[in-house]
């Protein structure tokens, strides 16, 4: 079989495991992004804290393992912050990562999940666990990937109870002792686990700002597998309310965008996200080389209010002025009013691999068809993923074709698609194959 390409600008590791990302933070300069990965291969297992770094979102220095698995714990999901006032007494400045203790035997807790704690005092290369592990255990098998950011004076953590449909809010003063504040849920999806939520401020077009709770559910998907969720709302520094009756909405309406939390302590108020380009239905089975696994890309976020007076999250895609020098970036505006379609293919130089995003104006959808580029496996969902649109007579849309992997953000960043791909050669050409007006 070909090798599959390897993206450039989504970020991949050299040869192992890669999946959801964890400990977002921004310090002196440096986006550090730590993520699960297993240290000894591309199989899923040994869950610890690998970690890249970058300057500009864009290119990642990987820096091997962080927080490696020990025989009686995984190191699942979590955040990181930076203690700048030392409330925890690691010295001021210090980088503290809060992740889920898998605990499993010969451990006796062996089956439970708690959160703990990790602590670097060298810019995240080299971290020790805290001797009082876990800060917060309430016996629970299904309790994990903690988000914590600081709030006016007092840490919050949020914490999925992933078999419950529910999410947890804890506060504290020092990172080490934890109280019970509110709950989240149990509603919306509740056939799906519940994981790696976030919840972070985001910039509106008036120049406030916009609490968004981000959440990651699987199975249950725009297209039946894992995906993120988003809803906005109001936070008090204690509990989460959602904006009346609304719903959550899709993040991202393709197979492949899970896990999305957002960077912490980002200097110019930007609000920053990455997520796991990947769905939990297939990603052990996708062809390795040696790598398996890979980041989205990194989106800036804030809310807009669309024409039917919505609320609606905007994403776009942070090229770092290097558009151009890498991925191939095309940007289109296309018919979608009634009467009108337009059919956009992505195809590799022989013609025998193909991406298919096609406008229907009397449907009102946006879909994307994988099904060209390769036979993905066979617990693969096989429809293409469509979205809705909104009431107008033109889309904008952008496409980023990145080796295996293919972005799309339409509608003003309101829609998007996130696929992998099987490509064993570029997409390098694109056509717009047809626009028609019916009458």
């Amino acid at each position: 079989m070909s090798t599959v390409l390897r993206p450039s600008w989504h970020f991949t590791t050299a040869d192992r495991w890669l999946n959801d990302p964890n400990g977002l933070v921004f310090h002196d300069g440096t986006y550090h992004l730590f993520f699960q990965s297993n240290p000894f291969g591309p199989e899923w297992g040994e869950m610890s804290w690998g970690h890249a770094t970058s300057t500009d979102l864009v290119h990642w220095t990987d820096l091997g393992t962080a927080i490696p698995a020990l025989p009686d714990e995984m190191v699942f999901s979590g955040s990181a912050v930076v203690d700048t006032d030392d409330t925890a007494g690691f010295g001021a400045g210090a980088m503290v990562a809060v992740y889920t203790s898998a605990y499993r035997s010969p451990s006796p807790r062996a089956g439970v999940q708690a959160q703990s704690l990790a602590v670097s005092n060298d810019e995240g290369l080299t971290w020790r666990r805290y001797e009082g592990n876990p800060v917060l255990d309430v016996g629970a098998s299904d309790f994990r990937d903690p988000y914590v950011f600081w709030h006016e004076d007092h840490w919050v953590m949020v914490v999925a109870e992933s078999v419950d449909h529910r999410l947890s809010l804890y506060t504290s003063r020092d990172l080490r002792s934890w109280a019970f504040s509110s709950t989240v849920g149990p509603a919306w999806t509740t056939e799906a686990l519940w994981e790696c939520p976030a919840l972070l401020t985001v910039p509106t077009a008036d120049g406030d700002r916009a609490w968004v709770l981000l959440l990651s559910v699987n199975p249950g998907g725009p297209t039946g597998g894992s995906a993120s969720q988003y809803v906005l709302g109001d936070f008090d520094g204690y509990t989460f309310v959602p904006d009346g009756d609304e719903s959550p909405r899709w993040l991202d309406y393709g197979h492949d965008y899970y896990a999305a939390v957002a960077w912490g302590g980002v200097p110019d108020g930007r609000a920053l996200t990455i997520a796991w380009a990947d769905s939990w239905q297939y990603a052990r089975d996708l062809p390795s080389a040696p790598w398996r696994g890979a980041m989205s890309l990194v989106r800036q976020l804030d809310v807009v209010t669309g024409t039917d007076g919505v609320r609606r999250l905007r994403q776009r895609p942070v090229l770092g002025g290097h558009e151009g020098g890498g991925p191939a970036v095309t940007h289109l505006r296309l018919p979608c009013g009634h009467g009108t379609s337009a059919s956009v293919r992505l195809l590799d130089d022989r013609d025998q691999q193909t991406v298919v995003l096609t406008v229907d104006g009397d449907a009102g959808t946006l879909s994307l068809d994988r099904s060209g580029c390769g036979e993905m496996p066979p617990a693969a969902t096989a429809v293409a993923a469509t979205a809705p649109l909104p009431a107008s007579e033109e889309i904008d849309v952008t496409i980023i074709v990145d080796g295996s992997v293919v972005e799309v953000f339409a509608a003003d960043g309101t829609i998007t698609f996130c696929e992998r791909l099987l490509a064993t050669s570029p997409l390098s050409r694109v056509e717009v194959r047809e626009v028609s007006r019916r009458r």
